[in-house]
């Protein structure tokens, strides 16, 4: 398959010696246009990579908080076809940050995989995580994806021992996304201190990009997972900081965006100290 801003951006940021700022949001929370002033405000703050959330009834694999923003958004009319358009719009402003879909196999299905294919091309999405699909069924989505054009990342994680990451990693492009603790999103802290094993064990068998996610909440986690790693990932720390915005009614006592442009800046500081930190 030909370049995608994915390669690019992790190119560029190779070059330039530091790991990506990989951002999750959901898309719809708290409704379409607040969700989407939070997209474009992601870039500006320092986000390299944007993951925009696919809500979807039955996450079996995230945690309460981002549960909880997929429900905001489903009950506020969120559907696959009103993401791709909020990347659509985004699109109208920025064509050079990487935009990941991510989120479950079910929405994609009933949208139709070449239909989806097609209309995810069109509104300038570069990748996909659909954390329910494993390798065994590449034909269903992955090999269609990297046909278009769509870079398919692939999750590892602990528990991903040398006899299954090759397998894992077949059909992956774009980056790895190594998850850095068992269990649900958001459900604890990240043990930094077996991040670098991990991902040097990763990046025995690939040349791809590893970024770290899950648990990573602070710039200071931030810098120490960016001294090993490609990316880091931050996902449930930014569905908190809509949330803690957000009235018992969802009314916003506060403007969203801005919440998570805060927090985004300082995540952004952390990584791009995260090699200055390891190189001395």
């Amino acid at each position: 398959m030909t370049d995608t801003r994915i390669d690019r951006r992790m190119a560029k940021l190779k070059d330039e010696g530091r790991p990506a700022l990989v951002t999750y949001f959901m898309g719809g929370d708290p409704d379409y246009d607040t969700s989407l002033s939070i997209m474009r405000a992601l870039p500006k703050a320092g986000a390299d990579i944007i993951e925009l959330g696919m809500p979807f009834s039955d996450p079996m694999a995230d945690g309460p908080a981002i549960q909880a923003a997929g429900l905001r958004a489903l009950k506020k009319g969120q559907t696959l076809a009103k993401t791709l358009a909020m990347a659509a719009e985004f699109r109208k402003d920025d064509n050079d940050t990487p935009i990941v879909l991510m989120g479950y196999y079910n929405p994609i299905y009933i949208y139709g995989v070449d239909r989806f294919l097609d209309d995810a091309k069109q509104s300038g999405i570069d990748g996909l995580i659909v954390v329910d699909l494993p390798p065994e069924m590449d034909e269903e989505l992955c090999i269609p994806a990297l046909r278009a054009g769509i870079n398919f990342i692939r999750l590892a994680t602990p528990t991903t021992d040398d006899k299954r990451l090759p397998k894992v990693l077949e059909n992956t492009s774009g980056f790895v996304y190594y998850v850095s603790m068992t269990g649900i999103t958001g459900s604890a802290l990240v043990d930094t201190s077996k991040v670098a094993e991990a991902v040097g064990r990763i990046k025995s068998h690939t040349r791809l990009p590893v970024c770290v996610g899950f648990g990573v909440k602070t710039a200071e986690q931030a810098r120490v997972i960016g001294g090993s790693a490609d990316g880091v990932v931050v996902g449930t720390a930014i569905v908190n900081a809509i949330a803690n915005v957000l009235g018992p009614k969802g009314e916003t006592t506060a403007d969203p965006a801005e919440a998570v442009a805060t927090l985004v800046s300082g995540l952004s500081a952390g990584v791009r100290a995260a090699r200055l930190t390891a190189a001395q």
